[in-house]
């Protein structure tokens, strides 16, 4: 009998499974993919592509594309919540959407829970597609007065924005701004020390500014005010303060982890509703509370393609599996790096060049598709 698949998201976990669409659809099996944007932006490109290393093209997959060339449908709206019960997906502009297997790779957001007021000339890292609208602005102001820009956030995302910025305005601009990272505690504080002293000693030499052991309490436009009660002014704020998962799942009633995000057990699927799946940032791994980073999501892409496959065809799951460590490397600005994995860690631009040539590997491969 002939299935309803559906996929929420075109995210880094997903990518394996729409690779193989055509496999579902000529099984005799319906596909829908359901997005808020005809791409997906590769997040581990981003502050490359607000310091212009890359460009929109280099770090995007032509999700809506894919779908259709493959015979599947494309659907640009966004899922407000889920009735498991009717196995219905409900939007935001369109009508519900029902389905036999459902999977989620709805990725996360940064929240604006401490932002007050005016929000002019504030972005958040996330979605991808805002650092361009504030690579546009930056390169607007410095081209006529020094700005000030301030990050909220002590990690790897601050530390990543940071160093683009600098190298945007040191290729593209006139006067260099003020750059400040308002780190909470301490800058990047979940890694190791030798890490540490290296984005230390990245940011200083630059004259980017770390503000530590002060949390900021409230943010506006124009404004960062702190803990302590120290205001700050800045032309440009960015919001770095960490990701969440989507709200969808709650808002649902489907079990969630503490995070919020959909809690899947080993086979990646919903405690609750085994025919819901999810992958990426939005999901909370029961066995293994998982870091937001995207290695997890590409680890699980043929865990999920297996699984859905089965799940519409009645066949064995597959359990996924972690792994061990992973490798770590950070873009700091001016073709330069930072990388860590166990006792390995060293910076500059070899560590940059390693990241660049997986990163264009892992887009090669997929943007293929789209021939």
């Amino acid at each position: 009998m002939n299935k309803h698949l559906v996929l929420v998201g075109g995210g880094h976990a997903h990518m394996v499974t729409l690779k193989n669409l055509n496999f579902f659809i000529n099984k005799g099996h319906k596909v829908t993919v359901i997005g808020p944007s005809q791409y997906h932006y590769y997040s581990g490109m981003g502050p490359g592509m607000l310091s212009r290393t890359y460009s929109p093209d280099d770090i995007r997959f032509a999700t809506e594309h894919v779908v259709k060339k493959q015979g599947g449908n494309f659907v640009l709206d966004k899922v407000i919540t889920i009735d498991p019960k009717d196995k219905t997906v409900l939007l935001e502009n369109g009508a519900p959407i029902s389905y036999d297997v459902l999977s989620f790779n709805a990725g996360s957001y940064v929240p604006w829970d401490r932002v007050t007021g005016e929000q002019t000339d504030i972005f958040s890292v996330k979605p991808i597609e805002t650092l361009l609208k504030a690579q546009a602005r930056i390169l607007d102001l410095i081209a006529r007065k020094q700005i000030s820009v301030g990050i909220v956030g002590g990690g790897p995302s601050s530390l990543e924005i940071a160093g683009n910025i600098w190298q945007l305005a040191r290729n593209h601009g006139k006067f260099m701004p003020l750059i400040k990272i308002f780190a909470g505690s301490r800058l990047m504080s979940r890694f190791p020390e030798r890490i540490r002293r290296m984005a230390y000693n990245s940011l200083q030499k630059r004259g980017i500014e770390i503000i530590e052991q002060d949390y900021s309490k409230e943010v506006r436009s124009g404004r960062i005010i702190l803990e302590s009660g120290a205001v700050h002014e800045a032309d440009i704020i960015f919001l770095a303060v960490g990701v969440k998962p989507s709200t969808i799942f709650k808002k649902s009633g489907l079990p969630t982890g503490p995070d919020g995000g959909l809690l899947v057990n080993k086979y990646l699927q919903c405690t609750e509703y085994p025919e819901i799946f999810g992958g990426g940032d939005c999901i909370y791994f029961q066995d293994q509370p998982l870091d937001k980073v995207g290695v997890y999501a590409v680890r699980e892409n043929p865990v999920l393609y297996h699984n859905l496959m089965a799940a519409l065809d009645g066949g064995d799951l597959q359990q996924f599996d972690p792994g061990g460590s992973y490798l770590l490397i950070f873009n700091v600005g001016g073709g330069k790096g930072i990388l860590g994995k166990n006792s390995l860690i060293f910076d500059g631009r070899l560590a940059f060049w390693i990241k660049d040539y997986i990163d264009r590997k892992f887009m090669r491969e997929f943007q293929e598709m789209e021939k």
